[in-house]
């Protein structure tokens, strides 16, 4: 075989987008190029093989009959190649877990934990998706989703994983380390506002219940912004636990006052219910479950020892699992 005699691929594959529409215009659509680039490319490929494939009758287009019979081949050639490859992709495909979660919850929660599973499970390559968007498993090539939502996934596994609740924090140097000691004294302070984290909620659950939402300073879309301002000394932050724990431990933020708000949305584990029986979404299923629940313990034991001992078992849900 003399692979010399071969056109270029990004012409065999114009042609063949082109012949199966007709149209120049179409198969640029579909192969994210111009019109001009189509053309271009199929003249190329018209006298290298010395033949018209085209008839041109202005901006409309049509096979001739040599065209039509060298569409017919090119296109089983193609259909070949494209298998082939699937097939040697498939075999690398078994060996990668890809899980897809919000950027915040797999910047705050996941990173600090994952290195267990990946030190019990080298087989596999993890791959974290970090996104806001919805998943599209079978378009993203995803394995396992982890969302934050209301838990209605249609046609998909979905799991509860994390029940979610909010809590003011600030940094331990705010307000010159003077902190609000009771909740009517967040009326003195800076607030930091969210999309997604709003106040009314958790004022009502403080007694706070002729409390309007704050409407002025910063409206922050992104939660690890809003807890990175907090960080910073920039305010008061009403935050997520799955988000503030880690911060919590490293002395960087304190918890203010022993009063959870209530979350609409919750943590779910989501999967394509045939992925739920391979072993590397077992694997990953098992043990995300398994730290969900060791963080619970944790939160509750420092909820009950009180805000002075927080950080330490806060601390203490980082570390890995022996």
């Amino acid at each position: 075989m003399d692979l010399r005699q071969l056109p270029p691929l990004n012409a065999i594959k114009a042609f063949e987008a082109a012949a199966r529409h007709e149209s120049f215009s179409r198969a640029a659509d579909e192969l994210f190029v111009t019109h001009g680039a189509v053309s271009h490319q199929i003249r190329a490929l018209e006298e290298e093989l010395g033949i018209a494939l085209f008839a041109r009758d202005g901006k409309r287009v049509r096979l001739t009959d040599t065209g039509r019979r060298y569409a017919t081949r090119v296109r089983t050639a193609l259909m070949g190649l494209a298998d082939a490859t699937r097939e040697v992709r498939a075999g690398d495909r078994e060996r990668r877990l890809v899980v897809s979660m919000l950027s915040s919850f797999a910047a705050r929660w996941v990173t600090p934990r994952i290195g267990s599973f990946i030190e019990a499970h080298p087989q596999w390559d993890l791959e974290l998706l970090s996104t806001n968007a919805l998943t599209d498993f079978a378009r993203d090539d995803v394995d396992v989703a982890i969302r934050f939502g209301y838990g209605k996934y249609s046609g998909l596994h979905a799991e509860l994983l994390l029940e979610e609740i909010f809590f003011p924090a600030c940094a331990p140097n705010f307000n010159g380390g003077k902190l609000p000691q009771t909740p009517a004294d967040l009326a003195k302070v800076q607030l930091l506002r969210s999309d997604d984290e709003l106040w009314r909620p958790w004022f009502d659950a403080a007694g706070l219940t002729d409390w309007p939402e704050p409407k002025r300073g910063v409206l922050y879309q992104d939660s690890s912004n809003l807890l990175q301002a907090a960080i910073d000394g920039q305010g008061v932050a009403l935050t997520r636990r799955s988000l503030a724990m880690h911060e919590i431990a490293a002395g960087r933020l304190v918890r203010l006052f022993d009063v959870d708000g209530p979350s609409p949305w919750q943590y779910y584990f989501i999967c394509p219910p045939q992925m739920l029986e391979t072993a590397r979404v077992k694997a990953f299923r098992a043990w995300v479950f398994e730290e969900v629940g060791r963080f619970k313990q944790l939160f509750e034991q420092a909820c009950e020892a009180g805000p002075a001992a927080s950080a330490d078992l806060a601390a203490d849900a980082l570390r890995v699992t022996p």
